[in-house]
C-alpha cells in the first residue's frame, strides 16, 4: 500500500519463583539469529494466524491429529501437510507470522499414552483414546468416554497428569518455534492455550511470549478457570522479564462472561480490574472457525450485515449462549460506560482474525475449507451426505456453523517478534474472515482535505493523527478518518467500506453503520447512509461470481456528519468483497445435491480494523 483458592495462596508463589528462572536458550533451543533486514517506518501488513493446535492438545490427538509443532510451522512456511483424515492441505501462499497454541491442560497426556515407553500408557482409560480416534465408538459410548478424558482436563480426577510430560511437551513447542524462527523472513510466537470454561461458558486465551524467555510451565484450567488470576501470574512473569499478551477468542460461546459487567467472583468492576485487563488483553479474536464474535443481530438490529457467521451455542455442546456480554461490539460500548466511571476502560481491544484449527494447519478460501478437527465430515474428507456407522448424517450437526475463517493482520516495521507484538500492544492490528485484504485507518484534526491524493498520505497521516487503536483526545473540532482497503488479488473485489460508530450520550449508549467508500464509482445516500448495490451475483451451481464489477482498493477522507466533542465515541472500519459462495455450497456442488436451506448459501468475505477511540 504505498499509494498516495489454593491455587491463590501456593501455586501463584510456586509459579511466580520459577518463573524467575524462565525458559532461556540454551543448547537445545539456539538463539534466532539477529534480524538482518532495514525496517520500514512507514510500515508493512504481515498476516499471521496465532491459534492453532497440534498432536500435544488433548481434543487434537483424540480427533486423530498425529502433526507435530515442526509440521505447523513448516505448513505455515507453505508445504503441504496431512490432514488426519488422509489428504493434503497447503495455503496459497505462505503466511508471515505463525503461533502453537495448545491446550496447557493436560499437554501432550494424551499423545504419551500411547506411547508404551511412557508411565501413563498403563492408565485403564489410555486404551479409550484409541477407541475414540478409530471410530470404534460411536453415539453415546463416544460421548460418555470423551467426557471422561476432558475431567482429567478440568482437573477434576487423579491418576493422568505426569508433570514430566508436560515439561517435555512445552518444552518441545518452545524448541520447534525457536528452530522455525527466521527474522525478517518469517516470525513464530511461543505460545499455548488457557482454557477456562465454567460449564462451557468459553473463556478461553491464547497466551503470546515476545521473545524466547517464557516460564518453566505454562497455566492451566487444572490450576485455575479465573482469567483474572492468569492475569496476575502474567503480571509476575513480566516482572521477571516475560513479556506476554492474552488473547481472548470466542466471546461469542462464552454465555455472557467474556465482558461481563463484573468480575470472574461477582464483584463491581474497578478501576484496578480495568487497568489489569487492559495491560494483558490488548487484542481479541473477532472472527474464527467457531464463530465471529463482531456482533448480533440482537445486539446489532439495524445492522444489516450483523447475522454473519453467528453461532449461538457455548463452546463445547449445544447450549445457547447469550448475545449480552458475548460481543465485541458490545463490550466496546459497555467500556465507555466504565471509562466514564472508573476513569479507564478495560475494553479497549484491537481486533485479530485466527482459526483455531485443531490440525496444526490453518485455511486458504472457503472452496479449500477442510474440517478443523481430526474426524470426517462435509466436503473433501467425505461425501457431502454420507451416512455415520451410527446412522446419523455428516452435515447435520454444529459442524456445518463451522466457518473457513480467519487470519490475524498487523501493521509493523518489519517481520520479527518485536515489532509484530509491539503492533499487538499499540493495537494497530486487522483481522480477515480469510482473505489478506489490507486496510488502513487513520484519525486526526490535522488532515487536509486532499490527504488523499498528497504523494506523502502514510507519512501525514501518521504525523498529523493517530493509527488505529489509537485514542484522538479532546478534539478541538471534527476530526477526518482516514480510510484505504486493498482487495485480495486471490478472493473477489471490494464491495464497500463502513465505518461502525459507537458513542455515549447522556449515560446511553448508541451505534450506527456509515458506508463511507462504494465501489464501482457509487455514491453514498446521505439519507440512508448507504452505497446502492454495485450488481455483483453468484451462480450457486458453479461458485461463479462478476469479477467485472467490485473495486481493486477503495480510499475516503471521512468526516463524521452527527460528530459531538462532548460524547465519548469510537470508530472502526468494516469491508465487505463482493459476495461469494460459502463452503457448505462449495460441497453441495461437489457432492452433486442442492445446497442445505438452512444454511446461508453465500457470505461476504470482510475486514475489521481496531478502533479509533474519542476522548471528550
Amino acid at each position: 500500500m504505498e499509494r498516495p483458592g489454593a491455587w491463590r495462596a501456593s501455586l501463584l508463589l510456586v509459579v511466580g519463583l520459577a518463573a524467575c528462572g524462565g525458559t532461556a536458550p540454551t543448547e537445545s533451543t539456539p538463539s534466532p539469529a539477529e534480524p538482518a533486514v532495514e525496517a520500514n517506518p512507514l510500515r508493512n501488513a504481515y498476516f499471521g494466524d496465532l491459534h492453532t493446535h497440534t498432536n500435544y492438545s488433548f481434543d487434537a490427538f483424540m480427533n486423530g491429529t498425529r502433526n507435530t509443532p515442526d509440521d505447523a510451522y513448516r505448513h505455515a512456511k507453505g508445504e503441504a501437510l496431512m490432514h488426519p483424515a488422509g489428504f493434503e492441505v497447503q495455503l496459497d501462499r505462505p503466511l508471515d507470522f505463525y503461533a502453537v497454541t495448545d491446550h496447557a491442560a493436560m499437554l501432550g497426556m494424551l499423545r504419551a499414552s500411547q506411547d508404551p515407553t511412557q508411565t501413563v500408557s498403563e492408565h485403564p482409560d489410555a486404551v479409550v483414546v484409541e477407541r475414540i480416534r478409530s471410530g470404534e465408538l460411536t453415539g453415546a459410548e463416544r460421548a460418555g468416554a470423551y467426557a471422561s478424558i476432558r475431567a482429567y482436563t478440568l482437573g477434576l480426577r487423579d491418576g493422568w497428569l505426569d508433570e514430566t510430560v508436560v515439561r517435555s511437551a512445552w518444552q518441545d513447542i518452545i524448541e520447534a518455534a525457536e528452530r522455525h524462527y527466521e527474522p525478517g523472513q518469517f516470525t513464530t510466537f511461543i505460545g499455548y492455550e488457557f482454557t477456562g470454561s465454567p460449564e462451557n461458558q468459553n473463556l478461553h486465551r491464547n497466551v503470546i511470549y515476545r521473545g524466547s524467555q517464557v516460564p518453566d510451565m505454562p497455566l492451566s484450567r487444572i490450576d485455575t478457570f479465573n482469567p483474572e488470576e492468569l492475569w496476575a501470574w502474567m503480571d509476575l512473569n513480566r516482572e521477571a522479564g516475560m513479556e506476554a499478551l492474552a488473547i481472548p477468542h470466542n466471546s461469542n460461546g462464552s454465555n455472557g462472561l467474556m465482558f461481563a459487567m463484573e468480575t470472574y467472583d461477582g464483584a463491581p468492576l474497578d478501576a484496578t480490574y480495568a487497568e489489569t485487563r487492559l495491560r494483558n488483553e490488548p487484542v481479541v479474536e473477532v472472527t474464527q472457525t467457531k464463530g465471529t464474535s463482531d456482533t448480533h443481530p440482537a445486539l446489532s438490529p439495524n445492522d444489516e450485515w450483523a447475522d454473519f457467521e453467528i453461532r449461538p451455542y457455548r463452546v463445547g455442546g449445544n447450549r445457547p449462549s447469550q448475545p449480552s456480554g458475548s460481543y465485541v461490539r458490545d463490550a466496546y460500548l459497555n467500556g465507555l460506560r466504565l471509562e466514564e466511571q472508573l476513569g479507564v476502560n478495560p475494553f479497549r481491544f484491537g481486533l485479530i482474525g485466527a482459526t483455531d484449527n485443531h490440525t496444526g494447519a490453518t485455511y486458504a478460501r472457503e472452496e479449500e475449507y477442510f474440517t478443523p478437527s481430526g474426524q470426517p465430515q462435509p466436503g473433501v474428507s467425505v461425501p457431502f451426505e454420507t451416512t455415520r456407522p451410527d446412522g446419523s448424517r455428516y452435515g447435520t450437526g454444529l459442524g456445518v456453523l463451522n466457518g473457513a475463517a480467519g487470519l490475524a493482520g498487523v501493521w509493523a516495521e518489519e517481520n520479527t517478534r518485536e515489532s509484530i507484538f509491539d503492533a499487538f500492544r499499540r493495537r494497530e492490528t486487522f483481522a480477515t474472515t480469510g482473505p489478506r485484504i489490507r486496510v488502513r485507518f487513520f484519525g486526526g484534526t490535522g488532515y487536509a482535505d486532499d490527504l488523499t491524493s498528497a504523494p506523502d498520505m502514510i507519512a501525514t497521516a501518521y504525523a498529523n493523527g493517530v493509527a488505529m487503536g489509537g485514542e484522538l483526545v479532546a478534539p478541538a473540532e471534527t476530526p477526518k478518518f482516514l480510510v484505504w482497503a486493498v482487495r485480495d488479488p486471490l478472493s473477489a473485489p471490494l464491495q464497500r467500506v463502513q465505518i461502525i460508530k459507537g458513542w455515549l450520550e447522556n449515560g446511553e449508549s448508541s451505534e450506527q453503520v456509515y458506508d463511507v467508500a462504494c465501489s464501482d464509482g457509487l455514491s453514498v445516500d446521505p439519507d440512508t447512509h448507504r452505497c446502492p448495490d454495485n450488481g455483483s451475483t453468484v451462480d450457486l451451481t458453479t461458485c461463479g461470481i462478476s469479477d467485472d464489477v467490485g473495486d481493486t482498493d477503495l480510499l475516503t477522507l471521512w468526516s463524521d456528519p452527527d460528530f459531538d466533542p462532548t460524547e465519548r465515541a469510537f470508530y472502526y472500519v468494516r469491508v465487505l468483497e463482493n459476495p461469494t459462495c460459502r463452503w457448505t455450497t462449495w460441497d453441495a456442488i461437489r457432492a452433486g445435491v442442492e445446497p442445505r436451506p438452512d444454511t446461508p448459501a453465500t457470505l461476504q468475505e470482510r475486514a475489521w480494523s481496531s478502533p479509533i477511540w474519542v476522548i471528550p
